[in-house]
């Protein structure tokens, strides 16, 4: 079983010790902003997966191979942030990983933060998304993905994360206050 933590002041501490972190979560959930806003304050080089890994322009999927070569590349370099949940390359993520960080807000606040998303970039790229993937309205599958997100895919994310990482530390966060609270423990920028 992955070792999770509950004191964000632990938390904290460890994000300033580690080199090597990855950011999980639903999609709307705020993973990527505070992502970017991490590398910052730890001055560690950020990877979006979905702008270095997983897509081409005009929402093209990139290979399977391709994309695990990417990965690994990234991985075993000796700095990083990555940004992305993605269970299906946690054999190649999580065990150069130092801490977790789970982003696990309620679906209805990913909603809201898919539908912000696609308000203020829609038909532009977003700062985390590849080249010519030009925001769009959510669909009902992409919708469906995150309303059950909780219930289909988190319990893959916690397997992947006991088989990959049972000595990795992993801190949930599960409001915007906890979010602010860490960010203000990290102290500003680089």
């Amino acid at each position: 079983m992955a070792a999770y933590i509950d004191d964000i002041c632990q938390a904290a501490g460890l994000l300033q010790q580690s080199e090597r972190i990855m950011v999980i979560g639903c999609s709307g959930g705020g993973k990527s902003t505070l992502s970017r806003k991490i590398s910052q304050r730890l001055d560690l080089p950020y990877f979006s997966m979905d702008k270095e890994f997983f897509w081409l322009p005009g929402w093209v999927k990139r290979s399977k191979d391709e994309e695990r070569r990417l990965i690994a590349e990234v991985v075993a370099g000796g700095r990083w942030l990555m940004d992305g949940t993605g269970p299906s390359t946690f054999d190649l993520r999580v065990p150069r990983t130092q801490l977790v960080v789970w982003v696990r807000m309620p679906r209805w606040l990913c909603l809201w933060g898919i539908c912000k998303r696609a308000f203020f970039h829609f038909g532009k790229t977003r700062p985390d998304m590849a080249p010519g993937c030009l925001e769009r309205v959510p669909d009902r599958e992409f919708l469906t993905y995150i309303w059950t997100f909780e219930e289909r895919f988190a319990p893959l994310v916690v397997a992947g994360l006991d088989k990959h990482g049972p000595e990795v530390p992993v801190f949930q966060l599960k409001s915007r206050r906890d979010v602010n609270r860490l960010l203000d423990l990290l102290g500003a920028p680089a």
